[in-house]
């Protein structure tokens, strides 16, 4: 059976969802349909229960003669112990590591838990505040699907995390990706990602928008699709099926959301977050050698 080979490890809200989707349509590529398994990282808290790892194997059954198999989730880089996890299990696997500014991660993290409702703070400032209580369990929102998620900070502060599998893994196995270059050139982004893979560079993939910014018509209904009524589950059960199969939920939440922008983050609040990200950024362009202060810079000059 063939394992996976290469990790799309994250950062969250940084682009793994768009290139996961288009190095899957890659003839020299296998990626399972699901992203987000989340086998390694046993560090992480999830509220259900994690695959074994026959089941995390049953993923790969598909791949045949792909020169390349992989697997996307956005926690493994948050994970003091995914890295060297993965190590163990595949010594010559190779990662990519998505990056975005951390202000914009932040806001957008926080805009999309709300969509999935893992967060119930409909207010950024409120929920940013919050961390420190959640850090100490309180304040946990019953729905959420993971707790790292209401660390909006943490997993912002991205140094740490790329110098682990840096060290993991040496210089030469890690790809970093900027979602500024991502976002600006996708098919170089892309060329440049299979050339780290050693596939055909020439391969040109859709490059619909994945993942836009969006939010829900009703939380009701997106309430009921995520968690049945008893009678509902019973029903299920006699037809045999699970939720996951309903033919029609998929199009429901489908139905259900709304693409549309969300609106700008408070000025007070973004030029504080510059701030306070700063020294951080600092860190990672030495870590990167490249320069990526302008993240903060300029908005940084207007506060002061």
């Amino acid at each position: 059976m063939r394992i996976p080979d290469f990790f799309i490890v994250g950062a969250p809200k940084c682009g793994t969802t768009a290139m996961n989707d288009y190095l899957r349509q890659h003839p020299e590529i296998f990626l399972p349909k699901r992203k987000e398994i989340n086998f390694f990282g046993s560090d992480l808290v999830f509220y259900k229960p994690r695959v074994t790892k026959e089941e995390y194997l049953s993923y790969f059954a598909g791949a045949k003669d792909e020169k390349r198999v992989g697997e996307a989730a956005v926690w493994y880089l948050y994970s003091k112990l995914a890295a060297a996890e993965i190590k163990a299990f595949s010594p010559d696997g190779s990662i990519i590591i998505m990056l975005r500014n951390p202000v914009d991660m932040m806001y957008s993290m926080h805009a999309q838990r709300l969509y999935n409702d893992n967060e119930d703070l409909r207010d950024f400032e409120q929920a940013l505040a919050a961390e420190e209580d959640r850090q100490q369990g309180r304040r946990i929102y019953k729905n959420a699907s993971n707790a790292m998620g209401f660390f909006y900070r943490d997993a912002a502060r991205y140094t740490q995390q790329v110098r682990r599998y840096f060290e993991v893994f040496g210089r030469e196995k890690v790809h970093v990706i900027i979602f500024d270059d991502f976002k600006k050139d996708t098919p170089r982004s892309f060329r440049e990602t299979c050339e780290f893979l050693g596939v055909n560079t020439q391969f040109h993939p859709e490059l619909n928008v994945i993942n836009p910014s969006k939010t829900v018509h009703s939380e009701a209904l997106r309430s009921f699709l995520r968690y049945p009524p008893p009678s509902v589950r019973w029903f299920l059960r006699l037809l045999g099926l699970r939720p996951v199969e309903w033919g029609f939920k998929g199009w429901l939440k489908r139905l259900n959301t709304k693409v549309e922008p969300r609106p700008a983050i408070n000025l007070a609040l973004k030029q504080s977050l510059q701030a306070e990200f700063f020294p951080e950024v600092e860190q990672l362009s030495e870590l990167l050698g490249r320069d990526l202060t302008h993240w903060c810079r300029m908005n940084v000059a207007k506060a002061a």
